[in-house]
């Protein structure tokens, strides 16, 4: 798999692209990243990459030439998605990066000030995502989130493939409460039932646990 960030701030990505499972990942080439900063491929002697907005407002907005042209001086591979990181975009959710796993490409295009011409929505990202219902500063924090979502999915990057089946939403609950040693800690004790022994006891209680950590906490999942 192919990521390439379109992004202002290529910095913003050294350390957690070489940190933990991630970091290597990308080193054992299980994903490559790709950084490219659209105000290379600015034309004027400034190299601006942001314009006031027509119509007023505050603020400015990345301009589209500088977009388009970092983009489309990219590779294409047969399976790709353009996607702008936005909180107008469809929500950051498990099942998105499941679906994302399986494309050969990904061009994440991080916005920065008040956004971006809307001229790079209508005819160039094939989706918008939003990691919650809030605004950040830049969309470099999403993206290294839906990075790290994805990649963490592709075969190699966790050692332990089962363990991606029993997590929080695989089945549309909440993950169950999990403990390990001391069996006793400042007099707070692991539920019995994980110390019994028992498969079918443990694997009941903690199907009931996350029905009940769902209702309390998520019931919009049920």
């Amino acid at each position: 798999m192919r990521i390439d960030v379109i992004t202002l701030f290529p910095e913003f990505f050294t350390s957690p692209l070489q940190t933990s499972l991630l970091g290597k990942a990308i080193a054992n080439q299980i994903a490559t990243v790709h950084l490219t900063n659209p105000r290379d491929f600015t034309t004027d002697k400034h190299h601006r990459v942001d314009d006031e907005p027509y119509g007023g407002g505050v603020g400015m907005l990345m301009k589209p030439e500088p977009i388009f042209a970092a983009v489309e001086s990219l590779p294409s591979l047969p399976k790709r998605e353009i996607i702008y990181l936005t909180p107008q975009g469809q929500p950051m959710q498990q099942n998105l990066f499941k679906e994302l796993v399986n494309y050969d490409q990904l061009v994440l295009i991080c916005g920065s000030y008040e956004g971006i011409d809307e001229r790079v929505c209508d005819h160039l990202v094939t989706r918008e995502v939003s990691l919650g219902d809030f605004v950040l500063t830049c969309g470099e924090i999403p993206a290294l989130a839906l990075i790290n979502g994805v990649v963490r999915l592709r075969p190699g990057t966790v050692a332990k493939q089962d363990s991606l089946k029993f997590e929080s939403f695989e089945d549309g609950l909440l993950d169950y409460p999990q403990y390990t040693r001391p069996p006793v800690f400042r007099g707070w004790e692991v539920p019995e039932v994980l110390r019994s022994g028992n498969h079918q006891l443990i694997a009941d209680w903690r199907k009931q646990q996350q029905l009940l950590r769902t209702q309390q906490r998520r019931p919009d999942l049920l």
